[in-house]
């Protein structure tokens, strides 16, 4: 009897004990973790047959085939932002993305900042048709105080418990269409990371443990109050996870002599970034590459043996000495996958039967690159400006060069290009100011600094000297007349800036404020098809706004 009441005494304790350690001692187990991150909608290859899911699928079961070989595992994990850039992605909701995620056996995806480009309920969607968890342990609703998405999963791998914790980018508050993420709450990552990685431990006792996040590899700006995948292992306790795998900064993390290697060349042999004993990984941007981690595990030690970025596809240009250019594979061409190239081919002859409709003739390209349009006042930005400015009756307008996102090219233009330049769906508003409220807002967003997402583009009426070390603006003058602080002017922003967005002033609670319900890409395509011909030399800065 004291036997028996002894032993389950020690049943009785151990059910009280966190869980056990999964893996046996001295035993070696190996696993691969194959991961890619803003795939923006790149579903398919592009006009040169560079990356596409289908590819990536084939160097997927590549890979799968071998490691099962050598008695190993893989693991598959995006780390987000599936959405936005690709108009035959984007006006199916991401839907052919998440179905060749699962065609894959993706595991698990981490929620970016682009996820909230849509309403709540196209994310929901999304979760529906994932077979795989949507992660995130700092976004919570405000009132209820719930998580948004999963925070973490656990994977079981021939006997390794490998835990796998979602973060996602703080700045997404500011960053991401206010309509869309008013009620969420996005908490300090570094302190959720702690909190989430205790509960794991004494709810699951991991083998393995990996951030999953959509932080960023380091902030572009010192001053940013958001979390960076640098500072994320650098803030925690040393090896709290044995990998950061990031996305949002679309950056190749490849490393030489401590610092990221540049000019990185496909197919350049390439080591992670290890800082306070986490190896942190980012495999840039559109599935170009598939980052391929192989690891070694032995006694609670997680060993790298070997990290790729697999280029897919990719091709570099070649010009001959008669001056002829023709592209060439840096590697060998990778064979698209039939069985996905054929689900997927069905929805891209789908949207391009809605994208295919010719809009305008374009004299000369409006440049819609980035180092232009968040640098400097352009002419694309005077186009999409006029476009609302007409629409609404409005005297001025202002964009932010982080809401255009490509190139309107020389030639026939198509809705497609359209939505490409102009992918989220935005909505025009306008509200009516007085000249001294007007004065007020045209000084706080002319100060964006050029790079950022914010930086103020302004319609080619207005024009200003704007002081950057004061912190002032000077000679305001709207239609070539000194801004009246007694007038009433009309000024028109989509609805992510009147709410916000980008750290924009808000305007949505002023009395005047109207959303119109027009959609910034249909409002430019109205205004492109009304003129049927448009000439970039008519929209060219001349030079109005003067930064001192």
């Amino acid at each position: 009897m004291k036997k028996i009441l002894k032993m389950s005494g020690l049943i009785l304790g151990l059910s009280l004990l966190p869980h056990a350690q999964a893996y046996e001692k001295n035993k070696t187990y190996r696993f691969t973790v194959l991961h890619v991150n803003d795939t923006h909608g790149r579903f398919w290859h592009n006009d040169k047959g560079e990356y596409g899911f289908p590819a990536q699928k084939t160097v997927i079961e590549q890979i799968k085939k071998e490691v099962k070989k050598q008695g190993g595992s893989v693991i598959l994990l995006h780390a987000g932002d599936v959405n936005t850039g690709v108009p035959e992605s984007d006006i199916q909701n991401a839907r052919p993305d998440i179905e060749a995620l699962n065609n894959m056996g993706y595991e698990a995806m981490t929620v970016g900042n682009h996820e909230f480009d849509n309403p709540f309920s196209a994310l929901k969607n999304q979760q529906k048709w994932a077979k795989f968890p949507f992660l995130s342990a700092n976004v919570v609703w405000q009132n209820s105080g719930k998580f948004v998405a999963q925070p973490y999963t656990i994977l079981h791998k021939n006997g390794l418990k490998i835990a796998v914790v979602g973060l996602t980018t703080e700045e997404t508050a500011t960053a991401g269409n206010p309509l869309h993420t008013n009620g969420v709450v996005f908490k300090n990552v570094p302190e959720s990371a702690q909190k989430i990685l205790a509960k794991i431990r004494k709810q699951h006792a991991p083998d393995v443990k990996i951030a999953l996040t959509h932080l960023g590899y380091e902030n572009a700006n010192p001053n940013s109050p958001a979390t960076s995948d640098v500072q994320l292992a650098q803030r925690l306790p040393a090896k709290s996870f044995d990998m950061i795998i990031g996305g949002h900064s679309h950056t190749l993390v490849c490393m030489e002599n401590g610092k990221l290697k540049t000019p990185f060349q496909a197919g350049d042999k390439c080591q992670p970034d290890l800082k306070n004993g986490t190896w942190i990984m980012q495999a840039g941007e559109w599935g170009k590459y598939l980052g391929r981690a192989d690891f070694e595990f032995k006694n609670g030690k997680t060993k790298l043996l070997n990290y790729q970025l697999i280029p897919i596809n990719l091709k570099k240009k070649i010009t001959s000495d008669d001056g002829k250019t023709q592209y060439q594979f840096h590697q060998s061409e990778i064979a698209p996958e039939p069985k996905l190239r054929q689900l997927l081919q069905h929805y891209q002859d789908k949207a391009n039967a809605q994208l295919s409709e010719s809009v305008a003739q374009i004299q000369g390209e409006f440049d819609g690159k980035r180092e232009t349009v968040r640098h400097q006042q352009s002419a694309l930005a005077h186009l999409i400006a006029q476009a609302q400015k007409e629409r609404v009756n409005a005297d001025l307008v202002v964009v932010n060069g982080g809401g255009i996102r490509a190139s309107l090219p020389n030639g026939t233009i198509s809705y497609k290009d359209i939505l490409t330049v102009q992918p989220f769906g935005n909505v025009v508003s306008y509200v009516d100011l007085t000249g001294a409220e007007l004065h007020a807002y045209l000084q706080e967003v002319a100060q964006y600094q050029a790079g950022e997402g914010g930086y103020a583009q302004f319609s080619a009426n207005v024009s200003m000297t704007v002081k950057r070390a004061e912190k002032t603006i000077d000679h305001v003058q709207i239609d070539g007349k000194p801004l009246d602080l007694q007038k009433t002017y009309r000024l028109a922003v989509v609805d992510f800036l009147a709410l916000g967005g980008d750290g924009y002033p808000k305007l949505n609670q002023h009395p005047s404020y109207i959303n119109t319900g027009l959609v910034d890409a249909d409002t430019l395509k109205h205004f492109l098809q009304q003129r049927k011909t448009v000439d970039v030399r008519d929209f060219e800065p001349k030079n109005e706004i003067v930064y001192q």
